[in-house]
This record gives structure tokens, C-alpha cells and sequence, in this order.
């Protein structure tokens, strides 16, 4: 840094001033200034300021290591989002997200769960986020030091500070719910994600909120899905042969795409016989046949709204009432319409 100041003329202070990215420093200066960091190839020492300032500027990321769209999503959205706030970004992945691992017992859940942000700690973060997180629905307790946000919920007794945030996954489910209950259907069917998914559980009481408060009867549930579209099939060659089915709501758009396939092989018609509703807005939602009525996620929102509650509570600053939760938006499309009396089962292939 000191060769850096003398080579541009100006203080250690300015220098410091333009690699932190803070104010106070003319354009003239700044350019001034990184260019001599590109001709040195100076890099901070990170650990020199952490032990300097006490902060090392890397915010941690606990994700469930999943392909899955939304995840994977939300992680890319996370890692810009904190370089975009001058941060560098450190990974930790728990593997819990693979579907090999959906019934994976509790403890060996919060084992991995405590290890990522132990790795975290170690390498030196100024504060975690937990993306996506999974157990059994406890909340979590984590012996950080830092502060910790979740994009879920569950969290508790953070030896720092902590915030959950993320897309209201129970309102925008009502959301679902409602709608298609507002096109006459008698109820909704739900076709549930892994139990042992904050989302999943959130998406599930929003959808009974919706049932309940609109004196509709609460359907029983058909098989688990595991996100997959697999898992959305098995589900929709269940709800085929029930008369009754004329609404469903997925937890994801993947298992929508799944209970599609399975109306189709049984001579359904969407919406004509079945309406369907999904989550996530996944680029191919738009243009599956016919295209689906789902919940946007605005990935790029949530993250950054993470990361700046996060900052927040690393600089000691307050968080506004109600800046965690953000609403989801139903895009309708062509997949959902009026209700129509099913007079039979249909038939089921196989």
C-alpha cells in the first residue's frame, strides 16, 4: 500500500479509501489510483486488515450443494449480490440438497449444517448467510460469533446476531391457493416438496391458510415429492383416478411439470378437466404446453436483500421493521381456468 500511495501521489489513506470501495475520493483520484494497483499487481492482505480493522470483508454462504433451480439460482444471485457490495464470497456446501439425501436423519443434517459454518468460521467471515436451509423444523443453533441470516427460518441462538429472510413463502402460496379457489374449484390439491425443507413447509401452511380461511376441505396429501419431476408424476398418477381433482397446486415447477405429464397420459385436459398451479417461474414455465400458472422468485431481490440485512448487522446498524420479507408475485398463465365437474376417475396407464 505504501508503494502503491507514493507511486500515485497520495495518502496510504486514499489508497485504503479506493481498494475498500468507500466514499470521499474524486474519479480523478480513484482512477488515479487503481491504475498504479494494475501496474504494482497489488493485492490486499486480507489477513493484515483483518487484524487491523477486525473485519476481513468475505461474507460465508451455507447452501445445500443442490442443481435443483431454485437453489442454484439463489446461490449465483448471492455470490453477485456480495461482490457487487465489495465483499468477497467464501462457499460451503452440505450435499443435503441431493435427493439421495431426503430422508437423511435430523442430527447428521444439523451435523452438516454446524460443520459448513464451522469451515466458515475458519477461513474468516464477517458474517454467513444459510441458503435454503433443511432440517427437521427445531430451529437451528449455531455457535457463530458473527452474525448469521437465513433465508428460510428456524433460526436460533446465533452467538452473534441473526435475521431470516427471504420470499414469504406462506403468503405466496395463499396467493396460489386463492386463485384457483376463486375460479369455483370446491378445493385445492397440493403436491408437497420434502418435509424436511423450510420452503416446502411454508408452502404447505400457506396452502392450508388458504383452504381454511376460504371454508374449503383440506384434500389429503398424495406422495411426498423430492422437487423432481419424477416425484410430480408419481403424485399426479395418484390424483388421476380421483374424481374430485379438478385444482392442483404444486411446490415447485418441476413436480408441476411432472402431475402434467401423468394428466395427459390419462386423457385430461388442462385446464379443462385440471387446472395446476406451480412455484418458481422457471424458465421453461412459459412455454410448456399449456403454459404454467406458477409464483415468480425474484432470486436477484432476495439475495440482495439478504446481503444488505447481513451488512447491516455486521456494521452494528439496525434493520427496518419489516425489510426481511419480501411478496411473491402469481404470473397467470394458461394452465388454470374455470371449474368443470369431473364425473369419473380417469384412466391410468400402466
Amino acid at each position: 500500500m505504501t508503494e502503491v500511495a507514493r507511486a500515485a501521489g497520495v495518502s496510504q489513506k486514499t489508497v485504503s479509501r479506493v481498494v475498500n470501495g468507500e466514499p470521499h475520493v474524486s474519479p480523478e483520484v480513484r482512477d488515479r489510483v487503481l491504475r498504479v494497483v494494475r501496474e504494482l499487481d497489488y493485492r490486499p492482505n486480507n489477513a493484515a486488515r483483518a487484524l487491523l480493522l477486525g473485519r476481513y470483508r468475505r461474507i460465508g454462504v451455507v447452501s445445500p450443494g443442490s442443481a435443483l433451480y431454485g437453489p442454484s439460482s439463489l446461490l449465483i444471485a448471492l455470490e453477485r449480490a456480495v461482490q457487487q457490495a465489495g465483499y468477497s464470497f467464501a462457499l460451503a456446501g452440505t450435499r443435503e440438497g441431493e435427493r439421495s439425501d431426503m430422508g437423511v436423519h435430523r442430527d447428521a443434517v444439523r451435523g452438516r449444517v454446524s460443520g459448513a459454518v464451522e469451515s466458515l468460521l475458519e477461513q474468516g467471515v464477517d458474517g454467513i448467510v444459510l441458503s435454503e436451509p433443511i432440517d427437521d423444523g427445531t430451529p437451528l443453533r449455531l455457535g457463530a460469533d458473527v452474525p448469521v441470516v437465513s433465508l428460510g427460518g428456524g433460526l436460533e441462538g446465533a452467538g452473534g446476531v441473526g435475521a431470516v429472510v427471504g420470499l414469504d413463502g406462506v403468503a405466496a402460496a395463499r396467493t396460489a391457493t386463492e386463485h384457483l379457489l376463486s375460479l369455483g374449484h370446491r378445493t385445492v390439491w397440493h403436491i408437497p416438496g420434502p418435509r424436511n425443507w423450510w420452503a416446502a413447509r411454508d408452502r404447505m401452511r400457506g396452502w392450508r391458510e388458504a383452504l381454511a380461511a376460504g371454508g374449503a376441505p383440506e384434500p389429503p396429501l398424495p406422495l411426498e415429492g423430492d422437487w423432481s419431476p419424477a416425484s410430480g408424476y408419481a403424485a399426479g398418477r395418484q390424483l388421476v383416478r380421483l374424481a374430485d381433482v379438478t385444482a392442483v397446486f404444486a411446490a415447485n415447477d418441476d413436480m408441476a411439470l411432472g402431475a402434467l405429464r401423468a394428466f395427459a397420459e390419462a386423457g385430461l385436459s388442462v385446464p379443462g378437466d385440471v387446472s395446476v398451479v406451480g412455484y418458481d417461474d422457471t424458465p421453461a414455465a412459459a412455454y410448456l404446453s399449456p403454459p404454467l400458472t406458477t409464483v415468480r422468485q425474484d432470486f436477484a431481490a432476495i439475495a440482495t436483500r439478504a446481503v444488505d440485512v447481513l451488512i447491516a448487522l455486521i456494521e452494528h446498524r439496525s434493520v427496518p421493521a419489516g425489510h426481511a420479507r419480501l411478496e411473491g408475485e402469481l404470473t397467470v398463465r394458461s394452465s388454470t381456468g374455470p371449474a368443470h365437474h369431473r364425473t369419473a376417475p380417469a384412466s391410468v396407464k400402466g
